[in-house]
């Protein structure tokens, strides 16, 4: 690997980490009786989102752990599934994940499950060999751009967990500014530069309406906003 591309992939994985890290503290903050306040993730509370964490924590582990044959078949941009639709929370992994957030009865034991399996994910993408291939979803990507998909997981599921909790921590100004910047290349269109990265999100992704001014911002019928990321 060049002198230029290992610095990039050290700034991706320390992006990695501090959206992690934050995402983990803002959890760790939460009161008992926050668990039971809506999330932004449509149909689930915070400790559905919470536990859904858990659950990618344990898919970097298992992704990091599984090395691949083969060119690259994705990137950071074309890892994800795009869907012209809002999720509607009656998937059945997403019942699942609502079963087993659940199951933990106690917040204690959640928030000590992601400490646990958080952690261990966040050393093992700091070990990981950056141009090692891994497979996920039947697809193969380096572990570079793998961790680079999970900076604007991180940074979506910070603004869904804090999405009725006003007085939260927001995510990493930077790892905002690149999740819209990730985002506006996968729609191949730019927000106006009025919005700021949050809002870009929030709008972008569907997990608010544009307000009257931001919908005449944005302009043309054609525009490629919303977008449903899977």
């Amino acid at each position: 690997m060049s002198a230029l591309a290992a610095r990039h992939y050290v700034a991706g994985v320390d992006l990695f980490s501090r959206s992690w890290t934050a995402l983990r503290a803002a959890v760790a903050e939460l009161a008992d009786e926050d668990f039971a306040r809506p999330s932004g993730c449509t149909g689930w509370l915070v400790r559905d989102l919470v536990c859904h964490l858990v659950i990618d924590a344990q898919d970097v582990l298992i992704t990091l752990a599984t090395p691949a044959d083969g060119e690259p078949t994705r990137d950071a941009l074309t890892y994800w599934e795009i869907s012209d639709t809002p999720p509607t929370g009656d998937d059945p992994l997403d019942a699942l994940t609502v079963r087993l957030a659940a199951a933990y009865e106690d917040p204690h034991l959640l928030t000590f499950h992601l400490d646990d399996v958080g952690s261990a994910a966040g050393r093992a993408a700091e070990l990981a060999d950056p141009g090692l291939r891994v497979g996920t979803r039947d697809e193969v990507l380096t572990v570079g751009d793998y961790l680079s998909t999970y900076v604007m997981e991180w940074t979506l599921h910070h603004l869904d967990l804090i999405a009725h909790l006003p007085d939260a921590a927001p995510p990493p100004a930077e790892a905002l500014a690149r999740s819209r910047e990730m985002l506006e290349q996968i729609a191949g269109s730019a927000f106006p530069p009025s919005f700021s990265d949050r809002d870009a999100l929030l709008v972008g992704t569907g997990r608010r309406a544009p307000t009257a001014a931001e919908r005449a911002e944005l302009g043309r019928p054609g525009s490629r906003f919303p977008l449903y990321l899977g």
